[in-house]
């Protein structure tokens, strides 16, 4: 076994080595000295030769070394040559060409990696001739942005280098004549969303657009200067647009069935299936006379899942009574009570639990003699039976496409928009009868 000759190292070695402190530095050292006089070191004896050496000079870190077996070289190492390419250039062929960077860019434009990147943003810092060459550049190079990293970069200068989150915009719209309800079920989205964006290294900022809230315009120029790409819609009780949004910088998720300004990949929940569910779970408790009442406004929301598919399972179930559902602008006592009491349904299905009290105050008994469920138990005003639509499921899967579509920098509106859907989850409640009673 050859031992490794430490007397060999040159006084100038020696103080390099010990001014870094380091003990990969007296490896590498180490390794010079044996190529250069053919000398073959392995093993243990090696190892601790150079471990004693590095603490008898004042190192003490406890690094384990690893000295290999070195081939002997007669020639001196190569020197590390650099390449310049134009962008997108390779020197080989077969090689792919490399992706053009800010950095690239800039070279070839002879300007800074600063003016090329506030360019590229859209900053008012730079001339409009420069930032109109820097664009071109950008095209004919394939270059594209990558926003999260455009967003690593901000978050980290304005928190000093504290753990980064990246952001994500929940944008509601104020309007004046949305229920009540329905801002409940936009909190428990939020909500959903907000705790699944953490999971993922995000955070959720709510903001307010519309009424007493800030144009899409000033939206637009808000996110931007954030350095917020992700954009989390939710839902409109008319008919939203967010037109006017710099879409190519942006990428977004609506939390309702469509959206056609612009037409956006949306996450909802299954009506027509959620319904279907409904219906053949009262269809086994024994009840024959299912009855809907619903809200104009409301199903055509939905584009009339709700009662569409309430039609189709009366047509396809022997047995059923078919009863037209009650389909008002508003629903008050008198429309409602004069329903009940010509069509007789033993159940009833909609969203306003005050109707449970018009059908008492007529001589029903709920659950005795009638049922009752609740479309969104959200909306429910007393216990009963009914549907969860689990908004917060919901919210939190469109989180999860969003932050997909960052991580794939694909902004934009898409080509083809797409929907997720989620069945809501059955609720027992006091205002159905149970299966013992259906067996009685």
């Amino acid at each position: 076994m050859l031992h490794f000759p430490w007397s060999r190292l040159t006084p100038q070695q020696t103080r390099y080595s010990v001014c870094r402190k380091s003990a990969a530095a007296l490896q590498r050292t180490a390794s010079e000295v044996l190529r250069r006089d053919h000398v073959f070191a392995s093993g243990s004896n090696a190892a601790t030769e150079a471990l004693s050496r590095s603490r008898h000079a004042g190192i003490h870190d406890p690094t384990r070394w690893n000295i290999g077996v070195h081939r002997p070289i007669d020639r001196p190492p190569k020197k590390r040559l650099r390449y310049r390419f134009a962008i997108g250039e390779s020197d080989r062929p077969d090689m792919p060409a490399s992706s053009p960077t800010l950095r690239s860019l800039a070279k070839v434009l002879g300007l800074s990696r600063t003016t090329v990147s506030d360019a590229l943003r859209g900053s008012p810092r730079v001339d409009p001739n420069t930032a109109q060459r820097v664009k071109k550049a950008a095209r004919e190079a394939g270059y594209r942005r990558n926003p999260l990293a455009g967003a690593l970069m901000s978050e980290l200068r304005r928190s000093r280098g504290t753990a980064f989150r990246g952001v994500l915009a929940a944008i509601d719209f104020n309007e004046p004549d949305r229920p009540e309800a329905a801002t409940r079920f936009h909190r428990e989205l939020v909500l959903g969303a907000a705790g699944r964006a953490v999971e993922l290294g995000f955070k959720v900022e709510k903001f307010l657009v519309g009424h007493a809230g800030v144009s899409v315009q000033r939206l637009d120029s808000i996110l931007q200067s954030r350095g917020i790409h992700g954009v989390l819609l939710l839902p409109a009780w008319g008919e939203p647009d967010l037109s006017n949004l710099d879409w190519t910088r942006f990428s977004g998720v609506y939390t309702d069935y469509m959206i056609e300004r612009p037409a956006l990949h949306s996450v909802c929940s299954d009506h027509y299936r959620s319904m279907l569910a409904a219906l053949q779970r009262l269809l086994a408790l024994g009840y024959r006379r299912p009855g809907l009442f619903l809200q104009q406004h409301h199903d055509e929301r939905l584009q009339y899942r709700w009662g569409a598919a309430f039609r189709a399972f009366q047509e396809n179930q022997p047995g059923l009574h078919v009863i037209p559902p009650l389909i008002v602008q508003e629903l008050t006592r008198g429309p409602f009570l004069q329903w009940f009491r010509r069509y007789k349904p033993d159940v009833v299905l909609g969203h306003d639990t005050t109707a449970i009290d018009w059908m008492e105050s007529s001589g029903a008994e709920v659950p005795a003699t009638h049922g009752f469920v609740c479309l969104n138990v959200l909306r429910q005003t007393r216990p009963c039976a009914g549907l969860d639509l689990l908004p917060r499921n919901l919210g939190a899967r469109a989180a999860e496409l969003l932050i997909a579509q960052l991580q794939r920098n694909e902004t934009g509106i898409p080509e083809w928009p797409t929907t997720t859907t989620v069945a809501a989850h059955w609720v027992d409640g006091p205002t159905l009868r149970t299966a013992a009673d259906t067996r009685l």
